[in-house]
């Protein structure tokens, strides 16, 4: 487990808990009753901890190397994944994956980035920062779930679109804005989910939905806060004050109706209990793709125009 720097006293703590269970010089009662008391004082910190995070600690969080990605959740909460792969024009860009599967006994569209695991994985899929035929890739298979008639769900999580000069040449900017279009044009069901890392274009090309969700420590942001802070003065210690600036939590973005809903993570961190946070996020979809069934194809697709174009009037 990768401990973040405000976590140093459940660093010193998991320590000790390690320590007892090697201490030959104690009964095993002893060790039950010291553990026991490490725990409880363990849960106490992570709740001071966790409550009160600052901008800056829950962009650490959201970027946790351990904390659940899209992979993690079509194997989690949905069944019998069919992953289509290829944009039918340039190639099959890894940094998305997305395909037929099934949620509480429907056929969904799952689309969603996926960052990687280990330096091999993340490799391959590029650090979940997408090229233009990645986006591609996704409005194609938004076409194809309202040809069939099945809702979408997106997983967002992403520190922005690919940068590179190959991007730029394929028409990146382009790719984005026809991805974000197919949202909004949409005729079926589409929730979107920021399960980590929010970042610019490369987010909101697959976060245009009926309903945006947002786990409690992801972020959601035009620019990071690093890139915002090496803009505003030119100094990238400045990050944490951009961060705050930026309005980028959860509950920042809900109180500024950019999202619909915050999902809570347990105490900790969904790095720390990742099948709780995706059971959490599970009993979300669920409830609206309930909801979003009594809307026809046009309501659907107005409701979410209308959604956006009231975020340009406050």
């Amino acid at each position: 487990m990768q401990y973040l720097d405000f976590e140093q006293t459940i660093l010193e703590i998991d320590s000790r808990l390690a320590q007892i269970e090697s201490d030959g010089t104690r009964t095993v009662e002893e060790k039950k009753e010291e553990a026991l008391r490490l725990k409880n004082k363990k849960e106490k910190a992570l709740t001071n901890i966790y409550g009160n995070l600052t901008a800056w600690q829950k962009s650490a969080v959201a970027r946790h190397e351990s904390r659940p990605h899209t992979s993690d959740y079509i194997n989690t909460i949905f069944q019998n994944f069919c992953i289509l792969s290829g944009d039918r024009s340039f190639a099959d860009d890894k940094a998305i994956i997305g395909g037929f599967a099934e949620f509480e006994g429907q056929t969904v569209m799952v689309i969603g980035h996926e960052k990687g695991h280990d330096t091999e994985s993340r490799i391959v899929h590029n650090f979940g920062m997408a090229k233009p035929e990645g986006y591609r890739k996704a409005i194609r298979l938004m076409k194809l779930a309202e040809q069939f008639n099945v809702p979408v769900i997106t997983l967002v999580d992403t520190a922005g679109a690919f940068p590179g000069m190959e991007g730029e040449e394929r028409g990146q900017g382009q790719a984005i804005a026809s991805s974000t279009e197919a949202c909004l044009d949409l005729k079926v069901p589409l929730i979107c989910c920021i399960i980590g890392e929010g970042g610019s274009g490369g987010a909101i090309a697959l976060a245009s939905g009926n309903k945006v969700l947002m786990l409690e420590n992801s972020i959601y942001s035009v620019i990071s806060p690093e890139g915002c802070a090496s803009i505003l003065w030119k100094d990238s210690k400045m990050a944490p004050k951009a961060a705050e600036i930026l309005n980028l939590t959860a509950d920042d973005l809900l109180r500024l109706g950019i999202i619909d809903e915050v999902v809570k993570e347990p105490i900790g961190g969904a790095h720390r209990y990742p099948k709780e946070a995706m059971g959490a996020l599970a009993t979300s979809i669920k409830k609206y793709l309930e909801e979003l069934k009594q809307f026809t194809p046009d309501e659907l697709k107005a409701m979410r125009h209308e959604k956006f174009l009231a975020m340009t009037r406050s």
